[in-house]
This record gives structure tokens, C-alpha cells and sequence, in this order.
């Protein structure tokens, strides 16, 4: 590159700074691999497989004992279902969002199913895995006479009232203080089957 007027040379400070930006990028994507295949539950050898990688290259990734070429990183972000910029994007404070819903700030949250209002108290789609919101459930409403099956998990805790769920074969009840956790590969079906209305904190995790 020619350097004219216009630019100014650049000075070791310079140098140094981004030659420590590009260290601490590279340095950062061992971890991510290892943290998405662990989040996944893929072993070591199952990423090989789906990524045509060697089990003993990716450890070295993810020990920071090697630096990915492009193909290579191309081929596991792949197989983690990334795009290859997850890995190398710079660390900053946006990365780390935090979100505070005040008791009179929530927003409500659309459902098809009738008799249910969810108002969310968790952080927006897109920054985090998980998504929440208190549910009120009136008496007689249910997830209707089709039973749900999708993928994720989800995790109920009941406030009040009463909640029965049905998740595969088996019929749980819920009272106040209980709580439920299953995958939704899972059949599941749920209703209140009380008299008064049942609040739980209602937890899913979003679809990635």
C-alpha cells in the first residue's frame, strides 16, 4: 500500500494494538468451538464426523494449540450451525447483553392458544437462548386438543393455583412451588384444571 500525505505512517503503538486485537480474536475461537459443542452435546467425535474434521485437530482448536485455516473453520461452524463470523467476532460489551424488566415493564407476549396471558421477563430474541414470562392461566384453558411436539425444552414453575401437564404417557399436577422441566420432542399437552386462575414463570428455550 502506498502511503501519501493524507495517511499517516503507522507507528509501533499502532502495530501493537491491532497485532493484539487479531491475537485476542484468534485466541477466543478454540473456546467458542469448544463451549457451542459442549451447549450442543456433541463429543469430540461426533463433530469430527459431521464436520469431516479430525477429532485430534479440533481438540488442538479448542486447546488453542492450532489456528484453523478458513476451510477448516468453514467446515465446523457448519457442523455447530454458525456462520464462520461467530468465531471471529471481537469480544466487547455488546456480547454480553443484560436486560432488567422492572415489574411494571413487561411486555406481553403473543400466543395462539386462548385462556393464557404470558408477559415476558426475558431479554430479546436473537441475544439469548432462553426466553420467560409470567403465565396466567384461567380456569378450563388448555394447549387445546392437538398435542404440542416441537423442539427445545421447557421449565415451569407454578406461583398459584393448579396446572396439569401431560408430556408423552405421563400426567403431571402442579401445585404451588412445583416445578416441571421435559424436552418438547416430547407429546405434551397442558390445561388448568382448577377454579381460579394459575400464575407460573414459564421458561423456553428458543429455537436456534
Amino acid at each position: 500500500m502506498l502511503v501519501t500525505e493524507c495517511e499517516p505512517r503507522p507507528t509501533h503503538r499502532r502495530r501493537h494494538k491491532v497485532s493484539g486485537r487479531v491475537a485476542a480474536v484468534v485466541s477466543g475461537i478454540g473456546p467458542k468451538i469448544k463451549a457451542l459443542r459442549k451447549q450442543k452435546g456433541y463429543s469430540l467425535q461426533s463433530l469430527a464426523e459431521r464436520a469431516d474434521v479430525s477429532a485430534a485437530t479440533i481438540h488442538k482448536i479448542e486447546q488453542s494449540d492450532m489456528v484453523p485455516t478458513i476451510t477448516t473453520l468453514l467446515k465446523i461452524a457448519t457442523a455447530l450451525g454458525r456462520p464462520v463470523s461467530y468465531f471471529v467476532e471481537e469480544e466487547d460489551d455488546d456480547n454480553y447483553p443484560t436486560v432488567f424488566t422492572p415489574a411494571d415493564g413487561r411486555s406481553p407476549i403473543y400466543t395462539s392458544h386462548v385462556g393464557i396471558k404470558l408477559d415476558g421477563i426475558s431479554g430479546p430474541y436473537g441475544e439469548f437462548l432462553v426466553a420467560a414470562a409470567v403465565a396466567t392461566v384461567i380456569p378450563g384453558a388448555s394447549s387445546g386438543s392437538k398435542p404440542l411436539q416441537h423442539a427445545g425444552e421447557e421449565l415451569i414453575y407454578l406461583v398459584s393455583g393448579e396446572l396439569e401437564f401431560r408430556v408423552g404417557d405421563v400426567t403431571h399436577v402442579l401445585k404451588p412451588g412445583d416445578a416441571l422441566h421435559f424436552l418438547t420432542h416430547q407429546t405434551h399437552f397442558w390445561r388448568n384444571p382448577g377454579d381460579g386462575n394459575a400464575v407460573a414463570i414459564w421458561m423456553a428455550v428458543r429455537p436456534q
